[in-house]
């Protein structure tokens, strides 16, 4: 599809849920937080602003989507968005649900402390609920 390549490090830091109209929707490996990625599907893009309009529309709308499905499966106490790309430039939107006293609350998730992986059980768990949200 139109040159695509998913960059490695999202690849190894994330598994694959399902493939929405743009974008390829990913689990973080990381259990600490239920975390999201968002990568859309289209080749040499790190800027929202590069998408086309058409393109950028769709983003927020699945964005929107999946931050619903996620704050409605897990009952979160905020859902935080965000498009950084300091480390990986392919743009990809992280979508990630905090709760009062979890790991690092109120401080940001990135570069803090050591990723835990989730349990297989537990992981497909999820996958699952959040599948079910998203097609109802």
């Amino acid at each position: 599809m139109n040159g695509f390549a998913l960059d490695p490090r999202l690849e190894n830091d994330s598994v694959s849920i399902m493939i929405t109209g743009l974008c390829d929707l990913r689990l973080s490996r990381d259990a600490r937080w239920p975390w999201l990625i968002l990568v859309p599907r289209r080749a040499g893009i790190t800027e929202i602003f590069e998408l086309t309009p058409l393109d950028q529309v769709l983003l927020a709308f699945e964005t929107e989507l999946v931050a619903k499905a996620l704050k409605k499966i897990t009952g979160a106490t905020k859902i935080n968005i965000g498009a950084l790309g300091n480390i990986v430039r392919q743009l990809h939107v992280h979508v990630i649900a905090r709760f009062e006293g979890d790991a690092n609350w109120p401080g940001p998730v990135w570069g803090f402390g050591r990723a835990e992986p989730y349990e297989d059980g537990k992981r497909d768990e999820f996958i699952a609920k959040l599948r079910e949200a998203l097609s109802s």
